[in-house]
């Protein structure tokens, strides 16, 4: 007697990247279904008159079978759990996105590709930078409970693969929702949004980054404190976190196009296994859908300034 069970949405999507593989490389002799590549970001496209553009890297849960194999410890502590349900109510407010659904393990969307560590990546001559030195470089090394994170380094040919599938799609679409933006409005705003692990007793539970004034104009980040001062949050600018590669790349404030990182505090809204929602859920996804709206609204209103200049 047979059964028919109804597929599921992981099963479309893992029929999908097979045809995908198959459209360009050909009909290979045998097919291993847990060697798809990682799911490319999810893109939102402009909808709305707000010139704002979200960028959530760190919340991507697509774990295939090949990169949980490889693992020493749990890869979901390098996760910024559920921030991209959390910006759902900004969403749906119609403004860009981009969305990683490729797990920050496999690759993090917010580090150069250059940032490169010798216990993630094969042929590497010497850990790339601070952050690779700390193992959390473009390929995490080490699980933040401590600890090797992989049983052995990646190929280079998997970390181009990586790279052509999850890591530079992410980056073009940024680009592309900035310049889509850009067609009508002067000045745009990319909200990159983080969560971090919970903060002591005293310190800010909200910390607004523009690389010290590279990436975004002071009116930004000021803007941003201002709203999640009004919800009661305590916040800082620029410390412990200004910022990473994604405000670096895409911010361009000569251009008009002003990148702040927003890091909330997960304890905030998240129980204490910190991946289940909490109280608090309903808050903080207010606090960015608030951004949403008072960022684009200062960014029109300093374009339709200067257009009157």
């Amino acid at each position: 007697m047979f059964v028919i069970m109804p597929l599921t949405a992981e099963h479309f999507q893992r029929i999908h990247r097979m045809f995908a593989l198959l459209s360009r490389h050909g009909t290979p002799k045998a097919l291993d279904l847990d060697e798809m590549p990682l799911s490319p970001p999810l893109i939102g496209l402009a909808s709305a008159p707000l010139p704002v553009v979200l960028s959530v890297p760190h919340a991507g849960r697509d774990y295939p079978e090949w990169l949980l194999a490889n693992a020493r410890a749990g890869l979901s502590f390098l996760e910024d759990p559920r921030v991209d349900e959390l910006v759902q109510p900004a969403l749906a407010r119609g403004v860009g996105s981009v969305i990683a659904r490729a797990p920050r393990a496999a690759i993090d969307c917010n580090r150069a590709s250059d940032e490169l560590d010798p216990r993630a990546v094969a042929d590497v001559k010497g850990p790339c930078g601070p952050r690779a030195e700390a193992g959390l470089g473009l390929i995490a090394s080490r699980s933040p409970l401590g600890g090797a994170l992989w049983r052995r380094p990646i190929e280079r040919a998997d970390l181009e693969q990586r790279l052509a599938v999850a890591y530079r799609p992410y980056h073009r679409a940024l680009a592309a929702r900035l310049d889509d933006v850009q067609q009508r409005s002067d000045h745009v705003v990319l909200i990159d949004c983080h969560s971090m692990p919970p903060r002591r007793r005293g310190l800010a539970q909200v910390v607004i980054g523009d690389r010290h004034g590279e990436s975004a104009e002071p009116w930004a980040a000021s803007t941003a404190m201002h709203i999640a001062h009004q919800l009661g949050f305590s916040v800082a600018h620029n410390a412990p976190f200004a910022g990473g590669f994604i405000t670096q790349r895409h911010g361009d404030p000569a251009r008009g196009r002003h990148a702040i990182q927003v890091e909330v505090d997960r304890s905030l809204y998240c129980r204490m296994d910190g991946h289940t929602p909490g109280p608090g859920f309903e808050r903080v996804a207010m606090l960015f859908d608030r951004l949403v709206i008072a960022l684009g609204q200062a960014a029109s209103a300093r374009g339709m300034a200067q257009a009157a200049e």
